[in-house]
């Protein structure tokens, strides 16, 4: 049985103007629990636009964007950053860490601002997630101190804060090399595999996109395929 977590029914987005562009025209698409979800197409095909409808940072002209069943299109502001911040976290191709805070205290602020734990348990928390991307003896470090993997990592953790049931990650390996790029992308596909996070990339690279579990493509805005990738074995020894 499907555990649709996330769900995109209908949902346009139209730029108001003397003449109106379309950014993402009808789409809809559900995502479950646990699967990996790539979105491809070029440039221009509304990639970007419909990760900001599915991340609630923005809001469709028609349809609606749904999580966990609950619509919220008619949402105001506030519930709807409420509901990023507890079901929703975010990388992107440029980490957007805050250059004057430690790597802890960046991966902080997602705690800091749902409010729900102590300053110890996020400290704690903070630490423990650090630790699961391999960054425990950086923790005090900012981000002009560590690597653009180190930075990305760093993303990571802070996207896990509040322990999210989906990750909207645009472009996560755009700017990093080859070998940050696989160590990025096995810390993605671990969410999946093993805490049952849905995870959806953006991305131009068709490798990176070949990795998934589905591979949605775009073209000017609408979706013209949506199809199931088969991952070979492992091979043992």
């Amino acid at each position: 049985m499907t555990e649709i977590v996330l769900e995109a029914r209908h949902a346009s987005r139209i730029l108001s103007g003397e003449v109106p562009v379309t950014l993402v025209s009808d789409i809809s698409l559900g995502i479950d629990h646990g699967e990996f979800v790539s979105i491809v197409g070029p440039s221009g095909s509304g990639k970007s636009s419909l990760m900001y409808l599915l991340g609630l940072l923005d809001v469709p002209t028609s349809g609606d964007v749904l999580i966990d069943g609950q619509p919220t299109k008619a949402l105001n502001e506030d519930r709807r950053a409420s509901l990023r911040l507890s079901h929703l976290g975010f990388v992107f191709q440029f980490h957007f860490l805050l250059p004057e805070f430690s790597a802890r205290d960046n991966v902080r602020l997602p705690m800091r601002a749902l409010g729900r734990l102590s300053d110890a348990a996020q400290i704690a928390r903070a630490n423990d997630l650090l630790e699961q991307v391999g960054l425990k003896d950086h923790a005090h470090k900012r981000p002009d101190q560590l690597s653009g993997g180190q930075r990305q990592r760093v993303a990571i953790a802070r996207a896990l804060a509040n322990d999210p049931q989906i990750i909207l990650a645009d472009e996560p390996t755009g700017n990093l090399d080859t070998a940050s790029s696989a160590q990025v992308l096995e810390m993605l596909r671990h969410l999946v595999d093993e805490h049952r996070k849905a995870l959806i990339i953006v991305t131009h690279d068709l490798e990176l996109a070949a990795k998934a579990d589905r591979r949605v493509t775009l073209i000017d805005g609408k979706i013209v395929s949506d199809e199931r990738i088969v991952q070979p074995a492992s091979v043992a020894g």
